[in-house]
């Protein structure tokens, strides 16, 4: 049975709330004295400068909040969270979860809700080994940033339902396509009970095919509390987990999904 969606009270992001308030004192000192018009525009085009380079800098905090890393009680345990995007693929999430059980880590999918329902069981056999699925969208649009707010919710909440209706757990956690947040995500988010997930650091695996460069900007400085961004929809992360993994578990670091370490991993 699909677990019931829980809301968030939703605050606007200081960023957001400072632009709006901006733009509407410009508009009223333009009522007023129509010669302001030439600092009223200055200041609606900073405003609109200053939300859009949030859209572009997918670990602010700039349009809400957003989790970068893991809790200072799970990261205290070792704990990290291995994140894939992109999937579930056919041929190449199968892999990836064999990888995982043979190195005894959990991790955290990001699921493309239409890819899912294309690959039922795959998304579940996600969910029996002891991983979770996660909200990337329905179908991961290149425009997702520049919706409206009501495609916006259409776009999740159908990625809500498609996903909870396959795993029988509607997801708690987001993550734009390509990590470029719009700034009216926020308030659907919250309807939807939903939190925004980034990263702490990822390869880049989506464009860049070279292994060696992939490890090197996952695993130079790996740390407890990190949030470790792949993609199980590109073929070089077969190439990149199982070092990665290696390293993790040299490290004495544990990877568990995102929900584990964010209930202060009792789960482990």
């Amino acid at each position: 049975m699909s677990t019931p969606e829980l809301r968030i009270r939703w605050r606007p992001a200081p960023l957001v709330g400072l632009a709006v308030l901006a733009m509407a004192a410009a508009c009223a000192a333009v009522a007023w004295r129509p010669s302001l018009w030439p600092w009223a525009a200055a200041a609606i085009a900073a405003s609109f400068f200053l939300v859009t380079a949030g859209v572009f800098l997918p670990r602010s905090r700039w349009l809400g909040d957003n989790l970068t890393r893991l809790p200072a009680q799970s990261a205290a345990r070792g704990m990290i969270s291995l994140t894939f995007d992109d999937g579930p693929d056919p041929e190449l999430t199968p892999r990836v979860l064999d990888l995982l059980d043979r190195h005894g880590a959990k991790a955290t999918f990001f699921c493309i809700a239409s890819k899912a329902a294309a690959h039922p069981e795959l998304a579940r056999e996600i969910v029996r080994r002891g991983h979770s699925v996660e909200n990337h969208s329905l179908r991961h649009s290149n425009a997702f940033a520049l919706y409206g707010v009501f495609r916006l919710r259409r776009d999740v909440e159908s990625a809500q339902a498609i996903l909870g209706g396959i795993t029988g757990s509607r997801p708690s956690l987001f993550r734009a396509p390509m990590g470029l947040r719009s700034p009216l995500l926020d308030p659907v988010l919250a309807r939807c009970g939903l939190r925004y997930v980034s990263w702490t650091r990822r390869g880049f695996d989506g464009v860049d095919r070279n292994a060696a460069r992939i490890l090197r900007r996952l695993a130079g400085a790996l740390a407890a509390g990190d949030i470790v961004l792949l993609h199980d929809s590109r073929p070089t992360v077969l190439a990149v987990l199982p070092e990665l993994l290696e390293r993790v578990a040299a490290q004495g670091l544990t990877s568990v999904t995102l929900a584990t370490a964010l209930h202060d991993g009792r789960a482990v």
